[in-house]
């Protein structure tokens, strides 16, 4: 038998029982769209991780207080997290040569209020160094000076999306005023759209002097974070080992008991990314549940196709048919309505992974990978779960077949 009578008889049947190969291709098209887009979903939010990495600055350490107390080599917990100050700052400035920024930080989520609008936004203590260390580019107006810093000035600078939180977007936000825990700010900058992620929407904050922080509304005299760069990449390592071994001595702790943790770029990749594979393979693995059950059911249609032709299959024997001719016609019909509903399956999953991510919902990223995986699969379930179906008509006896009603 040729593949073009093959086709051919596939056709034929697959027509002629169009309620039951559609719901079975349905199976397969939810399967299969289920797969793409819980794929289009993983990698979405791998790219927003990365980006989001990518937009904190470059060549850059981040210092944050707190760390991993151990005892007898047993985590004993993680240690106060107010542990980093002004002091530490300086002393890294000018105690590590391979250092080309420093930039202090203090953050926390506050209330803003102006114009009869208000917003609940992470406010950041920072210095004029922040601008560069964190790669910020301006939409309007300026970023925190040295004038800025060193008077403890009541000015801040917005990200666009709490910009449009309290101003909306259709006029300048510069010279407006807002409050801050009863005090009065003056907005003297806009930053530039940096966009949402999975570490935090990069828009939706807005920056203050650090000495205005810790006067007029942190208070105290500890940081959250110390951000510091480098001229080269290369150097990070060298750095990064350098700064721990400055505050053990300036902290009097030993390794053990370090009260501060030291992250670069390639760290907080690593964790997120490791994260968000976790989290793409466990909403694969549950949609790939749907995929079995759609195999099932291809399985369970071609079952009832070979007890309804039994008399054919027998009539086909009994004129010269092969073992062989039977499984194939069999085995090409369990294919071709698996790919069918596979190729329905990825035009749904690229519709609906496009949809969620122009609605805004989420962020999804469709590779080519993902699709030919699918093709794939939909190809290898028509023949697994083809394969017994297939295998039954063909050892069908002739005889006994042309008796069956």
């Amino acid at each position: 038998m040729t593949i073009h009578d093959l086709l051919e008889e596939t056709k034929v049947s697959i027509t002629s029982n169009q309620a039951r190969t559609g719901l079975t291709v349905l199976g397969i098209v939810i399967g299969i769209a289920s797969v793409i887009v819980m794929l289009a979903i993983g990698n979405g939010a791998q790219a927003s991780i990365s980006s989001s990495i990518n937009a904190l600055g470059s060549n850059i350490l981040t210092i944050t207080g707190g760390g991993n107390i151990r005892q007898a080599g047993v985590s004993a917990g993680r240690s106060n997290q107010y542990t980093l100050t002004l002091d530490d700052s300086k002393a890294i400035q000018e105690k590590i040569p391979l250092v080309k920024d420093v930039s202090p930080e203090l953050n926390g989520r506050y209330q803003i209020v102006a114009e009869g609008n208000n917003t609940n936004t992470s406010v950041i203590g920072s210095v004029p160094e922040y601008e560069t260390a964190h790669d910020v580019v301006m939409e309007e107006g300026s970023f925190i000076t040295d004038m800025h810093y060193r008077s403890a000035s009541k000015v801040i600078v917005l990200g666009p999306t709490t910009r449009d939180d309290l101003f909306g977007n259709e006029e300048s936000a510069i010279g407006k005023e807002l409050r801050i825990n009863g005090n009065r700010f003056i907005v003297i900058g806009v930053t530039k759209s940096k966009g949402g992620s999975g570490l935090g929407n990069m828009d939706d904050r807005a920056f203050i002097p650090l000495t205005t922080s810790l006067r007029y509304i942190a208070g105290g005299e500890y940081l959250n974070t110390i951000a510091v760069t480098t001229e080269n990449a290369d150097d990070l390592t060298q750095m990064q080992e350098d700064i721990t071994n400055l505050l053990l001595e300036r902290h009097r702790k030993e390794i053990a008991t370090q009260d501060f943790s030291i992250m670069n770029q390639t760290d907080l990749a690593n964790a997120a990314q490791s994260v968000t594979k976790i989290f793409t393979i466990l909403l694969s693995s549950i949609a790939s549940i749907s995929l079995l059950v759609g195999g099932i059911g291809i399985m369970n249609m071609m079952l009832t196709n070979v007890r309804e032709r039994t008399r054919e299959i027998g009539l086909r024997k009994a004129i010269g048919a092969k073992k062989k001719d039977i499984s194939n016609q069999f085995l090409v019909e369990s294919i071709v309505v698996t790919i069918i509903g596979g190729v329905i399956g990825v035009i749904l999953g690229l519709l609906i992974s496009y949809g969620i991510s122009s609605l805004g919902l989420l962020q999804t990223q469709v590779t080519l990978g993902p699709i030919l995986l699918a093709c794939g699969v939909s190809a290898f379930i028509g023949i697994i779960f083809g394969y017994y179906p297939a295998k039954k008509a063909s050892e069908l006896n002739a005889i006994e077949a042309l008796r069956y009603e």
